[in-house]
């Protein structure tokens, strides 16, 4: 996804180290390791056992340039820290779930496959999308896919999840996407994606708790990142984009003093520099080969000397 525009915005060079915070199938990592030719190198993270397994055998031709590690990007700090690595010349998110991971009808996060309904992105622990939609309240449901789908008719699939799972346990993502798709009113349903994409895309965030990981992420790489290294993200949906959003324009800001202190006494400095204001989209020709790419907005910072 946006993979030129994200080579552009990171630069990748032989003497640099560069982490992908999101390794997935490795499409970014390989072509910044490529970019980055003879010296550069990668660390690639994923909290995936599966993903860094097939990154690893899609990787092999780079040898010891590509390091992947299983682990979850909110510890980035520490991770650089067990790698001997103090700071690096480029950062990559490219946040929600891989292609992965939605390509595996096992994995249960896509609404088109039939399959248990999980969405852990780490299977070897937490509670999965079925804990939630079996066991939470009725308003608790309807929280989780109000704030983290932006879904309008949250309520009415609160109630119809809560009235069909007194029948039978949901378990999977076929009769969860059909449940959804009977709440919402037909007038609503007759355009547009498909009717259970807001609720599952909540259930994911919910489960992975996604959030409160890219915002404890994106504080870690400010002193990760060299003078004139970049950290780039890509988001897929509205509170992902703002969360990133916010956080740059609060690491440029010059000062926080109230705006009638005749001078400033908060000494702040900004951090980071915007690379380009609004963010980048992707082509019209990439949309039309990957569907998928047609919510994707690219954000990229660099970090001040």
């Amino acid at each position: 996804m946006l993979v030129r525009e994200v080579l552009d915005c990171l630069k990748p060079d032989d003497k640099g180290i560069y982490v992908d915070c999101t390794l997935g199938g490795a499409g970014h990592s390989y072509e910044i390791l490529r970019a980055s030719s003879p010296g550069g190198r990668v660390i690639g993270l994923d909290r995936d056992a599966d993903a860094i397994k097939a990154a690893a055998r899609r990787l092999a031709e780079f040898g010891d340039r590509a390091v992947l590690v299983r682990g979850n990007f909110r510890d980035l700090p520490g991770i650089l820290d067990r790698l001997g690595v103090i700071q690096v010349d480029g950062i990559l998110f490219d946040l929600g779930v891989s292609s992965y991971q939605l390509d595996n009808p096992h994995r249960g996060f896509s609404y088109q496959k039939d399959a248990p309904l999980d969405m852990r992105m780490d299977r070897e622990g937490g509670v999965t999308a079925a804990d939630l939609v079996n066991k939470l309240p009725a308003e608790d449901l309807r929280q989780i896919i109000r704030q983290y789908g932006e879904e309008q008719f949250a309520g009415r699939i609160a109630s119809f999840i809560v009235r069909e799972r007194e029948k039978d346990p949901i378990t999977t993502t076929g009769r969860l996407a059909d449940i959804v798709k009977r709440a919402i009113p037909a007038k609503n349903r007759r355009e547009g994606p498909h009717p259970a994409r807001r609720t599952f895309q909540a259930l994911r965030i919910a489960v992975n708790r996604e959030l409160e990981a890219l915002g404890d992420a994106l504080r870690g790489t400010v002193d990760r990142l060299k003078p004139g290294g970049r950290v780039c993200v890509i988001a897929y949906h509205s509170l992902e984009d703002r969360m990133v959003k916010d956080f740059f324009r609060e690491m440029t800001l010059k000062c926080v003093c109230p705006r009638d202190f005749p001078a400033c006494v908060c000494g702040k400095s900004p951090l980071l520099k915007v690379v380009k204001p609004g963010g980048i989209t992707p082509s019209a020709a990439e949309i039309e080969e990957n569907p998928r790419a047609r919510s994707a907005r690219l954000r990229a910072a660099e970090r001040l000397p």
